[in-house]
């Protein structure tokens, strides 16, 4: 049986009600470096990057009520999201989950936050765990997924 082998924890994403008034504990108290902001708009979701050590914290502010994380943060309160494991194919990663039985919330990955592939496994086959599979730009062909 093919396992899964991812190469590192990418990031961890926290659900935040307001980027604004989130970042200051990170960069004023943590003492960790703010690397940027993007807004997904296939999420509806906009994104604050903060740098720590080789994994990133990404504070994730819905940009629409029906969002994704809008309905997390409506059932759950804020909080830890999801944790992304790094892959360098995220399509054959995804293929080898779903042999194994594990529930997928995206069969095929899609475009996410600076140009990398992301797909989600469905927490209800994780331990209760959102995991998100996700592949760098810098490790895709384009020619490939399009």
């Amino acid at each position: 049986m093919q396992e899964i082998k991812p190469n590192q924890i990418n990031h961890i994403g926290i659900a935040v009600k307001d980027l604004d008034s989130s970042i200051p504990f990170y960069t004023d108290i943590l003492g960790l470096k703010l690397v940027g902001i993007e807004t997904v708009e296939s999420e509806s979701v906009r994104v604050a990057f903060i740098e720590i050590g080789e994994i990133t914290i990404e504070l994730l502010e819905a940009t629409s009520p029906d969002s994704p994380i809008a309905r997390f943060i409506e059932k759950k309160g804020e909080g830890i999201h999801h944790i992304a494991l790094q892959t360098d194919n995220c399509e054959k990663q995804l293929d080898v989950i779903r042999k194994q039985g594990i529930k997928l919330i995206n069969e095929v990955p899609k475009e996410g936050a600076h140009g990398s592939l992301v797909a989600f496994l469905h927490p209800s086959s994780t331990n209760k765990v959102l995991f998100e599979l996700c592949q760098p730009a810098s490790n895709i062909d384009r020619e490939d997924v399009e």
